[in-house]
């Protein structure tokens, strides 16, 4: 997922976002402990992505509250 796209969401479509990749993210655990993840680098890229959502979100609450 690229940062651009990203910022072009809006709040409620980035919490929702974020709800899907952190489950996403419990899946793709699951799988790797039950042997049956071939990708493990799929993990990483989600765990980046979970960070990017994150991290969009914070800088738009430390812009609200300086308004």
């Amino acid at each position: 997922m690229k940062i651009n796209k990203v910022r072009e969401m809006s709040s409620p479509e980035l919490e929702k976002e974020l709800g899907e990749l952190k489950s996403e993210l419990f899946k793709l655990k699951f799988s790797l402990a039950t042997n049956g993840l071939e990708n493990t680098a799929k993990i990483k890229e989600v765990k980046k992505d979970i960070a990017k959502v994150n991290t969009i979100l914070t800088e738009r609450k430390i812009a609200e509250a300086k308004k």
